[in-house]
């Protein structure tokens, strides 16, 4: 958990702004909007996986308090994960959008990005 809380921090610090829809990733997870200004209606996190097959999810979530779990998909080796969350929602200008993507069990990449009008 604690090296969990690092990571966080140092992505929040170096996060970039969300201006209109577009694809942030670190590591093998990616976050992807499709609507521009404060307004969220879907998130696609993507999970690249490795050469086996693994048990991948993912978890999505604001700094004002909205979250959400994706489904539990097992993986076939050099497949992608993908689902996507609906928080069909403004935000206010500032709001950090995370998401942390699981295989096997351990995280594998955590993008944020600031939400901005």
């Amino acid at each position: 958990m604690g090296a969990t809380a690092a990571a966080v921090g140092i992505v929040f610090a170096a996060g970039p702004p969300a201006t209109a829809d577009g694809k942030w990733c670190n590591n093998a997870v990616c976050i992807e909007t499709y609507d521009t200004g404060t307004y969220l209606g879907r998130v696609e996190v993507s999970v690249i996986n490795t050469n086996q097959p693994h048990r991948i999810s993912a978890r999505v979530w604001t700094t004002n308090g909205w979250s959400a779990n994706t489904k539990v998909e097992d993986v076939d080796a050099f497949r992608t994960y993908r689902d996507q969350a609906y928080p069909q929602r403004h935000f206010p200008a500032g709001t950090r959008l995370c998401a942390e993507g699981f295989r096997g069990g351990e995280s594998v990449g955590l993008p944020c990005v600031t939400i901005t009008d």
